[in-house]
């Protein structure tokens, strides 16, 4: 029998620093992938580090970094005088 290892939404919420009532509106909302245990939803670990960022692939990187780039050129005079807000 295969043992499963899963990750609570309250324990995913404290790792990403945000409420575990936004990590379950992601979830009803399927932008995360989550299985129903009982009456709880749990998260497999093997899709951990998709939804923190970790296992980005070098093309997200570089697409990532393109839009960073046309930010910072498109509005970068608004982003300088909002941080000093």
């Amino acid at each position: 029998m295969e043992k499963k290892e899963y990750i609570t939404l309250p324990e995913l919420a404290k790792v990403l620093g945000v409420s575990r009532i936004a990590v379950y509106k992601k979830v009803k909302k399927g932008q995360l992938p989550a299985e129903k245990v009982g009456k709880l939803y749990v998260i497999p670990k093997k899709y951990i580090d998709d939804i923190i960022g970790e296992a980005l692939s070098d093309s997200d990187k570089k697409e990532i970094d393109v839009a960073v780039k046309k930010t910072v050129r498109d509005y970068g005079e608004a982003l300088k005088l909002l941080g000093k807000e």
